[in-house]
């Protein structure tokens, strides 16, 4: 007699697996993690006190409602606490958004290639993935977008600058875009790199959530904010959607520790905007350098530049690893390389200088 195994949902069948950037070798050449877009500086003023201090309550939970938190960017931001959701990291609460939206029958359209989490978090939910491909210039085909909008069409992500190409949308083009999405379509803008964006067409997601019901924007702390490694993240909505994703969110999801670190970064903006200043100024660079090499770049808005390379993508890969630094390749497509140390982007330009003349 044969032993039966426990049944799963057929919905699992075919879902990618999220591939997170490798770490940097232990025992070999002094090497840089740029796989990741991981903030380089070590965390803002007043985190870490705030983060010792929570320490000694771990045997407690933490505030399921992020009371503290949620005031705090009501605050910062101009929103009521009612439009306001947290979750572990902004990719939780994209999944949130998902579980809200759509099911089994249901479409989630999105850019490809986008963030790789989008496929995996809709075919969780059973609904249909519906991928546009970017424009030859690596951005959002928003005319494309909307014509692949049909009735089982329930939420739409926007991500803004997109990852891993680091182009953004602006405002123009968005709003036409939005004019043409039915109203009962949830459209996500994904900020996650909203810090970094110096194209003053670039709008605000939030300005734009303000006007439009149909509108939601997630932020995430991991990035510019460098709380990667506590996992918080929030969406601003319109209050159907945010207490949709306060009733899907995982209870006591989003740890003490991380409620207090994200209230202390807050609290640390001048510092947090100097930082990050840095860092677009190691993004020109880098990309100018890159430009005088050679190479096409597009034009990027995120703490990232994307090489396309095609099938030379892992061998390139493979030459920064051998060189120190380990960046993130997408086979066959390119490498997403995070603005890092000044080190760090100074050995990555070495092995582009090397890698271009082969080619």
């Amino acid at each position: 007699m044969t032993e039966k195994t426990p049944r799963l949902r057929d919905a699992l069948d075919g879902i990618p697996t999220y591939k997170p950037g490798r770490p940097a070798a232990a025992g070999g050449p002094v090497a840089y993690k740029l796989s990741s877009n991981e903030n380089p500086y070590p965390p803002l003023p007043g985190v870490m006190e705030s983060a010792v201090s929570a320490a000694a309550s771990f045997n407690r939970y933490p505030d399921m409602a992020c009371t503290g938190l949620m005031a705090e960017l009501s605050d910062r931001f101009g929103v009521p606490v009612e439009h306001l959701a947290t979750g572990t990291g902004s990719v939780g609460v994209a999944q949130s958004l998902v579980q809200s939206t759509a099911g089994p029958g249901d479409e989630v359209m999105y850019a490809w290639r986008s963030f790789e989490a989008y496929p995996i978090i809709t075919q969780i939910s059973g609904a249909r993935p519906v991928q546009v491909p970017l424009t030859a210039g690596d951005v959002h085909d928003l005319d494309a977008m909307a014509e692949a909008v049909t009735d089982r069409t329930r939420l739409i992500f926007v991500c803004n600058p997109n990852n891993p190409t680091g182009t953004a949308v602006r405002r123009a083009e968005l709003e036409r875009f939005l004019d043409r999405v039915p109203t009962d379509v949830l459209v996500v803008l994904d900020e996650a790199y909203k810090e970094f964006i110096r194209d003053p067409e670039v709008p605000d997601g939030i300005g734009i959530y303000r006007e439009r019901p149909n509108v939601c924007v997630l932020r995430t702390f991991s990035k510019a904010y460098g709380l990667a490694g506590l996992r918080v993240g929030f969406a601003v909505a319109h209050e159907p959607v945010a207490a949709a994703l306060r009733k899907t969110a995982v209870p006591f999801g989003v740890s003490q520790l991380a409620q207090d670190a994200a209230v202390a970064s807050l609290r640390s903006e001048d510092e947090l905007l100097g930082r990050v200043g840095s860092l677009v100024c190691e993004r020109t660079r880098v990309a100018q350098t890159l430009v005088k090499q050679g190479w096409t770049v597009p034009d990027s808005q995120a703490n990232f530049i994307w090489l396309r390379l095609g099938k030379r993508t892992a061998d390139f890969a493979a030459a920064c690893e051998k060189a120190g630094v380990v960046v993130r390749p997408f086979p066959g497509e390119g490498v997403r390389a995070t603005i890092g140390e000044t080190e760090a982007n100074d050995l990555l330009l070495r092995v582009t200088e090397a890698f271009r003349k082969e080619l």
